[in-house]
Parts: C-alpha cells; sequence; structure tokens
C-alpha cells in the first residue's frame, strides 16, 4: 500500500514538471511590462520635442480653462482651421462655376439675362415623319419577299417549256448574284412571265433566290 501511495506521489511531482510555465500576461511586447513601455514611450516623444501625451493634454485643457471653452471645443477649432478655405483641382475651377467670381462680373439680374439670351438662340427641331421610299421603275425585293408565302421550289406559276432548267442553269449564270438576277426577273415581267428563262420549276423565285431573311426580319421587328 505504501508502495503504491509512493509512486502515485512520484507520476504527479513528474508530470508538474513537465507542464510549460505560463507567461505573465501583463508583460509588454518587447519588455518586462506595459509601465515600462510607456516610460520609454514618453522619453521618445519628449526628445522628438513633441512632448509627453500627459504634457499635451494639460496644455489643451489649460487653454481651454483660460479661455472659458472646454477642451473638445479647442481640439474641434484646431481641425477646423486645418481645413482649407476651397478644394480644387489640377486645372482649377472656371469662373462659371465659381459663385464669388460670378457676382464680381455681373450682378444675378445680369446673369438671368445672360441666360435668357442663350435660351433664345436654342433651336428645338420637331420630328417629323419619315420620308417615303422613291418609287421608280426598279422592283424592290423586300416588298415582292413580304407578298409571298410559298417556299423555294413549290411552284405557282406553269412553265411548260422543254429544256427549261438546262436554260436557267446558263442563264443564271450571268448573274453576279441571286438578288440581282431577283431584280431582273421581276423587272423583265416575272414572276407570272418568265421572259428571260431565271424561274423554271415557276416557284417565282429567280435562280433559287430565297425570301425567307426578310420574311424572318419582318417578323422580329413586328414581335
Amino acid at each position: 500500500m505504501i508502495l503504491r501511495a509512493s509512486l502515485a506521489a512520484l507520476s504527479v511531482l513528474g508530470l508538474a514538471a513537465c507542464d510549460p510555465a505560463i507567461p505573465d500576461s501583463g508583460a509588454g511586447v518587447g519588455f518586462g511590462s506595459y509601465s515600462d513601455y510607456q516610460a520609454q514611450r514618453e522619453a521618445e516623444l519628449i526628445a522628438a520635442g513633441e512632448g509627453s501625451a500627459a504634457g499635451t493634454v494639460s496644455a489643451l485643457n489649460s487653454q481651454a480653462a483660460s479661455s472659458g471653452s472646454t477642451s473638445t471645443d479647442v481640439l474641434i477649432s484646431e481641425a477646423a482651421a486645418a481645413i482649407p478655405s476651397s478644394v480644387e483641382n489640377e486645372v482649377g475651377i472656371s469662373s462659371e462655376n465659381n459663385f464669388d467670381a460670378v457676382a464680381g462680373q455681373r450682378s444675378i439680374e445680369e446673369d438671368a439675362a445672360l441666360v435668357a439670351a442663350n435660351r433664345q438662340q436654342y433651336q428645338q427641331v420637331e420630328p417629323t415623319a419619315v420620308p417615303t421610299r422613291p418609287s421608280g421603275t426598279q422592283p424592290n425585293l423586300v416588298e415582292f419577299a413580304l407578298s409571298t408565302t410559298n417556299n423555294v421550289g413549290q411552284p405557282i406559276y406553269s412553265r411548260l417549256i422543254p429544256g427549261a432548267a438546262t436554260r436557267e442553269a446558263r442563264n443564271c449564270a450571268k448573274y453576279a448574284s441571286p438578288d440581282l438576277a431577283q431584280l431582273d426577273f421581276l423587272a423583265s415581267g416575272g414572276p407570272e412571265r418568265n421572259a428571260k428563262g431565271l424561274d423554271a420549276d415557276g416557284d417565282g423565285f429567280a435562280c433559287s433566290w430565297d425570301p425567307s431573311p426578310f420574311r424572318l426580319a419582318a417578323q422580329a421587328r413586328a414581335n
């Protein structure tokens, strides 16, 4: 029994020896205590000619007491004195934006007369209707496309001409684009007539010209 008690006591002593020492929470960083830090900081301020913090507060209080105002009033007045009277950008401000400059140049009545004179020079343009597109002999592809409902290759007009497909391929090669072929086709009596052999299947569209892009654009605008 005595042996067990001795072993327990030795175990407790061993654990106590392993515990790290708890640092003093009141010690300053790099100093033995915060009081040492305050003392050194006061010495640095005095050496720099700024005086100690306590001395500065005391001087403000003395100044406030002699003037009959509180220390808060002194601080506010000193802060207000440090604010510049005007703030300007790098290029300064124009005389038109400076009230003092304008007041020195003309009176309020003269300024009002100047504003009225400037308003009389304004010209207000009333909106007018968009002029209509001049209608000449040239066919309009947009109007023609929106007037049709059939698809490309869907025949509407009778083209009973032998060899019409071969003739169409030969004649369409003369045009730089299907739009130009369609314009010439309409100008030559199309879509009812196929004078130049550009519409072999009778759908009313020369050289595979497609009206779908114009129809889709009109639908998108309507929506």
